[in-house]
């Protein structure tokens, strides 16, 4: 073992891997905070894709040497320089080719691995311990015209077949495991040199069958031999081994293939094990389903007792796991890691990081796309070292990493750290007066989750205040900083950069404040009545809709609508903002559940005659809501209706219509007393029975979100008009405080 660079032999496709958010205003005096890191702790490898040559097709397997080689294999015919398109300055490479792990480019080891019929493919690489040895599985009938049957072994110092390793395999071979005596094979076969075995094999170095039995009566996809060399994890399709029931994952003797753990109804029928690793206390599966009720995260078991230690339950299949200084990082096509605290069903993210000893995301996030082929992305991961770097190489189906082209391979290393923040998204209020409080939304770097910001005053070179701040994709927190040494009149800037200690942002675009000398009486009301978010739509082109309450709970504002929109519905400086009826809404950057007595006001102006929803909640943030209630939407004809759900529909509805191009002020309410909708001050409809409504963890959507099964349904999910002024409250405004509010339209 070696635990300082996490790598060992033996492994399946690859070498292995063995081993102070602000709640509030702060004081407007300087003051300095702790510095962020480049790189968050425990992860070590940059999200910062490096130059790679890439394939023309799929990259299925990959191995990496000792001394910096890695070799790829998979279903391709060319290779092009990094940067190049698809189709040109390109060299033959048939289904395999080997890469310096430091430059990215090809060595001179070049070999073809082809068929008399059908397309060959090359679906499992591992090297021998001592690296003299490449083993490869797949499906092919010659290597450099050496006649094979699905396995081949390469003498790494001449990159040339072996031709005293010969071997009968009846069908693909998908895994392989290699120790000093022994490779373990695995995939869609029966026999091997014409006895029988079902789907898992071991022969010797020398390609003589060995007795062990480990028989299955599915595909094995996955292997992987214990580090103390006495026990072989197996992983795939299978639901026995040697007659006993295990699904997706076994434990099996190294000698024998007797069985020494099954699972049985470990993993769902309904999904697989497509890949196994492990460091010096674990085992990892990847695990893909296919389906409802699928199982496909990652579980980390232990190696002594091989129990679960911890399972992840992201949906989106994971095809790649490898272990890198105590991180688990992974290759999937995840779509909704709600489950897990993260992330609600949303486009897919491909590369994740886990620490060994915790499920929780870790904030590394470089990304493919999904690419070619079913396609999902990356399928396989190796590391290695070289010149003084670590090396993570990533293979698969995809022809984009980070947004930009980049085909079937690419890599990251242990730095240098080049990526910097995103620029903050800044916003100002002067709802009181003798102060502005600065808000903005915390940046997103790919590799660091705690950052550090400097906040400029009036053009100064030297900050005013400098915080820190944790913030993921998904979870974007606001913080605020309040400048007290202002006076009434006059007008102040600001700008906010983000730093994660060794790459900084640009600073933000100024932003202009005019001190006030006395308070707004519209917010000013809002925010004694208890509002806990409040989105008054001041910002200029951003995601970024600023909670003026204590709250801080901001706004993601998505697809540009149309920002600073006058006249607002308020009297005063504040603006509103245009949603365009398509696609343009907003949601909540913090989730809530058991949302059951509460009130929700905004204030609209639209001719539309399509209808769409105005303010609701739903359990989705970057997609229609799969669970949606709690909301106000506008029927085609103008009308409002305010629904929530409880074992089924429950709605009132006006009976005058509000869409003739005027500002109308909408507050609707539920709590013990039923469901209150209000318009312009007057409650318009109400039903006392209406108690309770659906339960589940959600975001609070402004402009737009699903309303399909809801009665009347409106042409359209999306509100095309103005809003402003949106409030939630974690109580029943009563019917005086509602019309104290539409009051107050006019300044007070």
């Amino acid at each position: 073992m070696k635990p300082t660079t996490g790598r060992r032999p033996g492994r399946t496709r690859a070498t292995a891997a063995a081993l102070c958010l602000l709640a509030g205003a702060l004081s407007a005096a300087a003051a300095s905070g702790p510095q962020a890191a480049a790189l968050t702790p425990p992860v070590s490898i940059t999200a910062d894709d490096l130059s790679t040559w890439q394939t023309n097709g799929i990259v299925w397997s990959m191995a990496a040497s000792d001394d910096g080689v890695v070799y790829a294999g998979g279903t391709f015919s060319t290779l092009r320089p990094p940067g190049a398109a698809a189709g040109t300055s390109e060299q033959p490479a048939v289904n395999f080719a080997a890469f310096d792990a430091a430059t990215g480019a090809p060595t001179d080891c070049s070999l073809s691995f082809t068929l008399s019929s059908g397309t060959a493919t090359v679906r499992a690489l591992t090297l021998s311990p001592d690296g003299s040895t490449l083993y490869a599985g797949g499906r092919f009938g010659a290597v450099n015209g050496e006649g094979v049957s699905n396995i081949a072994a390469i003498d790494t110092a001449t990159c040339t077949p072996r031709k005293d390793f010969k071997l009968a395999v009846s069908a693909t071979v998908r895994a392989l495991a290699v120790t000093g005596d022994t490779v373990y094979l695995g995939g869609d076969f029966n026999s091997v040199e014409g006895q029988n075995r079902n789907y898992f094999a071991a022969v010797t170095t020398d390609a003589a069958l060995k007795p062990w039995t480990a028989n299955a009566d599915e595909v094995g996809r996955a292997l992987e031999v214990t580090p103390d060399g006495r026990n072989v994890v197996l992983g795939g399709d299978f639901f026995k081994v040697n007659n006993t029931t295990s699904h997706a994952l076994a434990v099996v003797n190294a000698t024998t293939g007797a069985l020494v753990r099954g699972y049985p109804g470990f993993i769902p029928n309904t999904s697989t094990v497509q890949d196994l690793t492990s460091d010096a206390t674990q085992f990892y599966t990847a695990n893909e389903g296919t389906g409802g009720g699928v199982f496909d995260g990652r579980i980390a078991l232990d190696l002594t007792t091989f129990d679960q230690v911890w399972r992840d339950t992201c949906l989106g299949a994971t095809q790649a796991v490898l272990v890198h200084n105590g991180v688990l990082y992974s290759g999937s096509h995840a779509h909704d890691c709600a489950s897990m605290g993260a992330f609600p069903d949303q486009p897919r993210k491909h590369l994740l990081a886990q620490s060994v000893d915790d499920p929780k995301l870790l904030p590394w996030f470089p990304d493919t796309n999904d690419g070619i082929g079913e396609p999902v992305g990356p399928r396989v991961m190796a590391q290695t070292g070289k010149g003084g770097h670590h090396y993570l190489w990533v293979g698969g189906e995809f022809t984009t990493v980070n947004s930009k082209p980049q085909q079937g391979l690419t890599r990251f290393a242990d730095g240098p750290d080049t990526g910097a923040p995103w620029v903050p998204n800044v916003s100002v209020s002067t709802v009181a007066p003798d102060r502005v409080d600065v808000n903005w939304q915390t940046s997103f770097d790919t590799d660091d989750g705690t950052l550090t910001y400097r906040v400029y005053k009036d053009g100064a070179s030297t900050p005013v205040f400098t915080t820190t701040g944790y913030s993921v994709f998904w979870d974007r927190p606001q913080l605020r900083w309040t400048d007290t040494d202002v006076a009434p009149g006059e007008t102040h800037t600001y700008r906010i950069s983000a730093s994660d200690g060794t790459n900084t942002s640009a600073k933000s675009p100024a932003v202009t404040a005019v001190v006030a000398s006395k308070a707004e009486a519209y917010p000013q009301r809002v925010l004694a009545d208890g509002a806990q978010l409040y989105w008054r739509y001041d910002e200029g082109t951003s995601t970024f809709a600023a909670d003026t309450t204590n709250g801080l709970d901001n706004g993601f504002l998505r697809n540009s609508p149309a920002y600073r929109q006058t006249p607002a519905a308020v009297a005063g400086p504040s603006t509103a903002i245009g949603f365009n009826g398509t696609d343009e809404y907003a949601y909540s950057n913090r989730s809530r559940s058991g949302v059951s007595t509460y009130s929700v006001e905004t204030w609209i102006k639209t001719t539309t005659t399509r209808g769409g929803k105005i303010i609701g909640f739903g359990s989705n943030t970057m997609e229609l809501s799969g669970k949606y209630d709690k909301h106000v939407y506008m029927l085609n004809n103008g009308r409002l209706t305010f629904g929530t759900s409880n074992n089924g529909g429950q709605t009132v509805s006006t009976t005058g219509a509000y869409n003739d191009g005027a500002w109308h002020h909408v507050v609707a309410t539920q709590g013990p007393d039923g469901m209150s909708l209000y318009v312009d001050g007057q409650r318009r409809a109400w039903n006392p029975l209406y108690t309770k409504n659906a339960n589940y963890t959600g975001y609070w959507r402004v402009g737009g979100d699903n309303l399909a099964s809801w009665p009347n349904r409106p042409s359209s999910n999306y509100f095309a008009g103005q809003i402003d002024e949106t409030a939630v409250y974690p109580t029943v405004l009563s019917g005086s405080q509602v019309a104290a509010h539409y009051a107050l339209r006019t300044g007070g």
